[in-house]
């Protein structure tokens, strides 16, 4: 065990009692390049009922590190967040004397937003062709109208396999192909993100964290220093999945479909955030989050309450 006394430090502090953020432009944030926090007070209130039980997840997760370090993951959909919780754990974290690290697990697909993007619809597209084929229900015929629907961008809106039944068959077989690609290793450099948290675990002193912007030339490292880090929270859609290695303490964020379109649709960077599909993908990802959220350490409710894994079921 490490001599600096972390989990003492921890112990003194409970029971832990909010104090009031006065300016929450100054609150630590991810290192994803260009986003923003709009911290409200519904975040507030969720963080100040999660962080004392965060605490003492940690005393016991840090007890079991050699170098007193902990890594939890801030995780849920888009809109449900994730980055305003984070942020606010955080600066709550530093308020006792504990050093801590917003890692943005954003930065880590292979491609930039414009090219995974890209990537998603061309497997969606050839996965749905090629069930086409398999399926006995390719024509020349039924391609020239499908590409009449991709060059709309409506080949995945299901409404419309009534006019089109066979489409139905497309619209499958192009799920099915996105589920092998979303949120797994072929979409995400999972390799490279669970090598920094091994580093850091270990006692890592200076780690070098990627930065990627939207641009094709927007990529670089930083060297980060976690000689005062303790906890490194990881905020990320994908942070409680199973290809995921060294996250003690999963923190699951619940949320509605709903609220998810409508926060892509007010951030809406790169157009359509409610095409039909962007809906797919969407409803894929939901499906795995639900999947996943039972190994959450914490599930929380939308209303900052703890769901238990047979609760949240019900929910759901």
């Amino acid at each position: 065990m490490a001599d600096s006394g972390v989990c003492a430090r921890i112990r003194a502090k409970l029971p832990w009692a909010p104090e009031p953020v006065e300016n929450t432009l100054n609150l630590p944030h991810g290192d994803m390049p260009g986003d923003k926090l709009k911290i409200n007070e519904t975040h507030i209130e969720k963080a100040c009922k999660i962080f004392p039980r965060l605490l003492e997840l940690l005393i016991q997760a840090m007890e079991e590190n050699l170098c007193e370090r902990a890594v939890v993951s801030i995780c849920g959909g888009s809109g449900v967040g994730k980055s305003e919780i984070a942020s606010l754990l955080a600066h709550y974290i530093g308020h006792i004397g504990i050093g801590g690290y917003i890692l943005s697990g954003d930065n880590y697909p292979h491609r930039i937003p414009m090219y995974n993007d890209a990537e998603r619809l061309r497997i969606f597209r050839y996965s749905g062709i090629r069930g086409l084929i398999s399926g006995g229900y390719y024509s020349n015929e039924r391609y020239q109208i499908l590409n009449e629907l991709q060059k709309k961008a409506s080949d995945a809106d299901t409404d419309l396999a009534a006019t089109h039944p066979w489409l139905a068959v497309y619209q499958k077989a192009g799920r099915e192909g996105l589920k092998g690609y979303l949120g797994t290793p072929y979409e995400i450099n999972f390799s490279e993100l669970n090598g920094i948290l091994s580093q850091f675990k270990n006692g890592g002193r200076t780690v070098y964290l990627k930065r990627m912007g939207r641009g094709e030339t927007d990529l670089w490292y930083d060297a980060v220093d976690f000689s005062g880090v303790n906890v490194l929270f990881v905020e990320w859609t994908h942070g409680n999945n199973d290809y995921l290695e060294g996250v003690d303490i999963p923190v699951f964020l619940n949320s509605t479909p709903k609220e998810t379109l409508e926060h892509r649709k007010s951030r809406n960077r790169d157009g359509g955030a409610d095409n039909p599909f962007t809906m797919t993908v969407l409803d894929i990802e939901q499906t795995a989050l639900i999947s996943q959220a039972s190994k959450a350490k914490l599930i929380v409710a939308k209303d900052g309450g703890f769901l238990s894994p047979r609760e949240f079921s019900k929910l759901i």
